[in-house]
């Protein structure tokens, strides 16, 4: 039998992949029984949690716990597991750091930066920079030095940064009980109809593409976590709105996630199927233009303008706050231009 061991991730989230044939002379067994005596370090409970999220596969097919081996059988497992510290190599990359003291940092991440390594980006991501910058940066739960919250690759913004144990538990405490404030800009596709509102579903990953997250309502809410997003709209540009997003919660995707479900997907957000026109007119012009917009903003609308939090130290309430990244302001300017005409 071979196993083979590779890693691949969902985003930003880092798996352990085993592959490997089951041999001639296999005893029908249960699977998760089966696992325990190939993959190293894999607790039964482990293997039953990878099974219920459908991430083992045999014969291409996701199954649960319980199903039988049989002789040839192909098997793939997946695990989730954070980054092995040997992956994390120190890199002189410049960080806009916005503030600084003993405890922590705010740092303002530029959209296309992946904040920590997963496959295909063991280099050039935030963590890296930070490991080069600043020693002994403390381990959040899941091994990834200095690291409160996490912003996608492709959203630009704020993020705080613990410099201390101290401060590492006291800032992850704020963001776990939701007392700290985080406030994006969005565009969204749409003319939203409320001024002002709130999503409230469960995330969870996507039953068909796992690539994505969606809402669990109802029955199958059980499914995600529970994820509470704040909506107010800044601006009306005729086929795409300007809106801010207060964070209650902080699930992957949740602000894209949130906006889709509510008929109104990011602009330019290609994971989730805003890189298409999804509202507007049939000239090509208008498709042109569109177009165009994509081209001065090569990926989703989304910013992480204003973060607030407890100082771990003081107990100060420090706020700050960006100005919106060039490449979304002259989306936003176009859009104006666009809708004075239209009107």
């Amino acid at each position: 039998m071979s196993i083979i061991v590779d890693d691949s991730n969902h985003e930003d989230e880092l798996y352990e992949h085993y592959a490997f044939k089951v041999e001639k002379g296999q005893q029908p067994l249960r699977i998760d029984k089966y696992l325990m005596n190939f993959v190293e370090n894999a607790t039964r409970n482990k293997i039953q949690q990878a099974a219920k999220d459908g991430f083992i596969f045999v014969n291409g097919n996701a199954v649960k716990s319980n199903y039988k081996v049989k002789p040839n059988d192909q098997i793939i497992v997946k695990f989730e597991h954070p980054p092995h510290e040997n992956l994390l190599v120190a890199e002189d990359i410049p960080i806009d750091i916005i503030y600084e003291d003993e405890d922590v940092l705010v740092v303002n991440k530029p959209a296309g930066m992946v904040v920590h390594p997963g496959h295909g980006n063991y280099s050039g991501t935030l963590i890296n920079g930070l490991i080069y910058h600043f020693e002994n940066l403390p381990n959040n739960s899941s091994d990834r030095p200095g690291l409160v919250h996490r912003i996608d690759k492709d959203t630009s913004g704020l993020l705080v940064v613990a410099k201390t144990e101290k401060a590492m538990a006291h800032l992850s405490n704020q963001f776990a009980e939701k007392t700290s404030e985080r406030e994006y800009v969005a565009l969204v596709w749409g003319n939203i109809k409320e001024d002002e509102g709130t999503v409230e579903g469960n995330i969870g990953r996507h039953p068909k593409n796992r690539l994505q997250n969606t809402v669990y309502e109802g029955e199958e809410a059980y499914k995600g976590k529970p994820a509470v997003t704040h909506y107010k709209v800044l601006e009306r540009l005729g086929y795409v709105t300007l809106v801010s997003c207060k964070l209650e919660t902080g699930r992957t995707h949740q602000i894209r996630v949130h906006m889709k479900h509510i008929g109104h997907t990011l602009f330019n957000d290609e994971r989730y199927g805003g890189e298409k026109i999804l509202k507007g007119t049939t000239f090509t012009k208008y498709k042109q233009f569109v177009e165009n917009c994509f081209k001065v903003l090569p990926r989703q609308a989304l910013h992480a303008k204003t973060l607030g939090f407890e100082h771990p130290t003081t107990g100060k309430w420090l706020s700050f706050s960006t100005d919106i990244p060039e490449d979304i302001q002259l989306c936003i300017e176009k859009w104006r231009i666009y809708a004075k005409h239209q009107y």
